[in-house]
């Protein structure tokens, strides 16, 4: 269907308005062919959701071909996520930005990891002095549907000290991301725990993932920095068990539950600073894809405002990887919704249509 039309309250200006699809873009004004279809005369119309964190073509054992990388991606669209972050794969399969019915993919290529210090078959395991080459090149890789990511692995457990520790020398993370800002990228990376923050804020990161080892020292500086935080809290609640599975390292589990209890405050505290926060699954891992909305419920559970969510999972999360929400000219990524996401986020979970890249897929 190349054009299509839809009559709804349009989030987040709240106006009710009549939204056409022609040629995979929006316009406002209604166009002259006649072959004008509607999709809904009422509703609420959201911009595409987003999952700034996840993994498509990653399962817990590494890479997956590009038939499971789709599958994935489909998964994310039917729960209403369009535009996808992707943090990380052993193979990016650059086939699936080509792909009409499928969510725009922004990559991260590998990750960037100290050796014998991540999940095995994930990513590029190197020595602090490959750190900075390494960030280059994949910062040269192509980002798909915007900017590309470099992910860097901040902080992992240290088996001889038996407790997470910071990865990398200070002076290596400053030329590592100054490298991958100039070859054009922006740099994603991982902490779990406190200790690596200051030098990571320090060389000019752009994100922090998961954000649990964020601190009253550190959340100013966060903040200052116009660092965004992904908090990810559908795994955050998995702390525990990879607690119950480290019984070698009883220092570094005692950690992980630490973090899992006290994650919820600091992570309120990120917002009231005034830290952007977006909405992350860090599906494709250990996790199963199209859990966008149970992370934004998850966030309204630890006290972010629904509007906040909302616009952590859509307007704002779009803007902030380079897309469009709902505006004249725009790509038609969205969804409609018969309930107001405003008053009930659970809406989310009952999309009426959703379009993406122009194609009505529900």
């Amino acid at each position: 269907m190349s054009t299509c039309h839809v009559r709804g309250v349009v989030l987040p200006d709240g106006e009710t308005r009549d939204l056409y699809v022609v040629d995979g873009r929006i316009t406002f004004d209604r166009p002259t062919r006649l072959d004008v279809e509607t999709l809904a005369s009422e509703g609420f119309v959201l911009p595409g959701l987003v999952d700034a964190h996840c993994h498509v073509g990653l399962a817990a054992d590494g890479g997956v071909p590009i038939d499971i990388a789709r599958e994935q991606a489909v998964t994310d669209r039917d729960a209403g996520a369009l535009l996808l972050r992707d943090a990380g794969t052993p193979q990016t399969h650059y086939a699936l930005d080509d792909d009409p019915e499928l969510p725009r993919i922004v990559h991260a290529g590998r990750h960037l990891a100290r050796t014998r210090r991540y999940l095995r078959n994930y990513g590029i395991e190197i020595e602090p002095d490959e750190l900075p080459a390494h960030a280059e090149a994949q910062a040269r890789r192509p980002g798909g549907h915007g900017t590309p990511w470099v992910k860097l692995v901040g902080d992992w457990i240290d088996r001889e000290v038996g407790d997470l520790m910071p990865c990398w020398p200070a002076d290596v993370l400053v030329e590592a991301v100054r490298r991958a800002h100039e070859a054009g990228a922006r740099v994603a990376t991982h902490v779990f725990g406190e200790e690596a923050l200051p030098d990571l804020i320090a060389a000019g990161v752009d994100s922090i993932e998961h954000g649990t080892g964020l601190t009253a020292e550190t959340i100013p500086a966060v903040a200052a920095s116009g660092i965004a935080v992904v908090p990810t809290l559908v795994n955050i609640v998995n702390f525990d068990k990879f607690a119950d599975q480290a019984t070698k390292y009883p220092t570094y589990a005692a950690r992980m539950r630490r973090l899992r209890r006290s994650s919820a405050q600091r992570l309120r505290d990120a917002h009231d600073a005034g830290i952007p926060l977006y909405v992350g699954t860090d599906a494709g891992g250990q996790l199963p894809h199209g859990l966008v909305v149970d992370e934004m419920l998850a966030l309204c559970d630890i006290g972010i405002p629904v509007i906040d969510v909302l616009a952590a999972g859509s307007w704002k999360a779009r803007e902030w990887l380079g897309l469009p929400g709902l505006v004249e000219g725009a790509p038609a990524d969205f969804v409609v919704y018969d309930d107001d996401p405003r008053l009930d986020l659970s809406a989310l979970r009952r999309p009426r249509h959703i379009v993406v890249r122009g194609t009505v897929v529900r």
